[in-house]
């Protein structure tokens, strides 16, 4: 089906009207239109412009966010599914979720489901929101689903953006680093070197090497961009393959410093979207499958499809899970309490606030330890710079 752009008049009202609808062709269009009520004045296939809009415009987290905590707000307030969707559309500034709203909304009258007409867009709403919002269909409480969902994907937000942070501040001391490390190559290197041949001295060993370093890349600079490009294409294409994405997942896993950061991230990831699948009423092995892909690291999704084999051959869900690889044990603990108590999402709820909170306190942990490891750095760079640029000239200065 195609989407077309409209122009209409509203035959009771006489008031004009702009907006989208999805059909077979021009002419289903326009019998839309006139099944609604409308009078159309102009109808245009939206293919070209949804192309330019895709290429130009993205849709970020709080989009997506901001879309779901007003469908919630419109349909627990008791409006039809069609006025909800279109209400939103009017008020989303944002063109690319203007346009995919009104790609729902015209599958919705089309008479697809949310969920089905929402699956068109695998890169707005992933497993983990068109389960929750099939399960809020089926059960009737899709406003519910849709704060659960908003509220995971805050709580996620919020997450990577203190990891984010912690980040920020040494990328950009390392950059400072490198950028005054080039520039004293690049300029007091060479005027070193020149004051050393005028004289008819031999250059000390590290003002030797630092000049062959300066001399290599002002030669060659077009080579090491070369270089560098034909390795960066190389590894961006390694890390879509299988084997790649395993490597990154380990790395990730394994890497000194941020390994526990990233594992709480992801039995934090795991333990949220389990809570909320389960809290929503998706069976037990569809919810392991689904959080498995939410967590983005194959490495812990493996752990979880094993849990989930010996789920579906009669264990319980702790048991499945203990002794996994990179499953933390507090996950299988909480879950236990849960499966004697009945209240397994509870639980989850609870273990996911702990990894939160230690997500918190190990963020601080690192970029308390990173300052001192950048100060060290910084003092090498400094004082190699200074045995090889100043202590040359003063070892001149006192020859003369």
């Amino acid at each position: 089906m195609k989407r077309f752009n409209y122009t209409a008049k509203d035959s009771n009202t006489g008031q004009k009207l702009k907006g989208s609808i999805q059909a077979e062709n021009e002419r289903a269009a326009g019998k839309l239109l006139l099944d609604r009520g409308l009078i159309p004045d102009r109808i245009v296939d939206d293919s070209s412009e949804n192309l330019v809009r895709k290429l130009t415009t993205k849709i970020t987290t709080k989009d997506r966010v901001v879309f779901t905590r007003q469908f919630a707000t419109l349909i627990g307030a008791g409006l039809p599914l069609s006025n909800s969707l279109r209400m939103i559309s009017d008020q989303t500034t944002n063109k690319a979720m203007k346009a995919v709203t009104e790609d729902i909304l015209a599958s919705v009258e089309g008479g697809k489901s949310l969920s089905d007409a929402m699956s068109q867009h695998p890169k707005v709403f992933d497993k983990v929101y068109l389960s929750l919002v099939a399960a809020g269909e089926v059960s009737g409480t899709l406003d519910e689903s849709l704060r659960r969902i908003a509220m995971q994907q805050e709580k996620d937000a919020a997450m990577m953006s203190k990891i984010r942070g912690a980040m920020t501040y040494p990328a950009i001391v390392l950059v400072v680093i490198m950028l005054v490390v080039a520039f004293m190559m690049f300029t007091v290197v060479p005027q070193v070197q020149n004051l050393y041949e005028d004289l008819r001295q031999p250059l000390p060993a590290l003002t030797a090497v630092m000049v062959g370093i300066s001399v290599f890349f002002a030669q060659f600079w077009w080579l090491i961009l070369i270089v560098l490009g034909i390795g960066v294409f190389f590894l961006s294409r390694f890390l879509q393959t299988d084997a790649g994405i395993s490597v990154a997942a380990n790395f990730k896993l394994n890497v000194p410093l941020f390994k526990g950061l990233f594992r709480r991230l992801y039995m934090a990831r795991f333990a949220r979207t389990a809570q909320i699948l389960l809290g929503s009423g998706v069976q037990m092995l569809d919810t392991l499958n689904i959080s498995g892909d939410a967590i983005n690291n194959i490495v812990v999704k493996r752990s979880i499809d094993n849990a989930a084999e010996k789920v579906r051959g009669g264990k319980a869900l702790s048991e499945g899970l203990a002794g996994q690889d990179y499953i933390l044990p507090l996950v299988p603990q909480m879950i236990s309490i849960g499966e004697q108590s009945g209240r397994i999402d509870e639980m989850l709820s609870k273990a996911a606030q702990v990894f939160e909170d230690e997500l918190d306190e190990q963020i601080r942990t690192i970029s308390t330890l990173i300052e001192p490891i950048l100060m060290v750095v910084l003092a090498v760079v400094a004082g190699g710079m200074i045995a090889a640029i100043l202590f040359p000239i003063y070892a001149l200065v006192n020859m003369v």
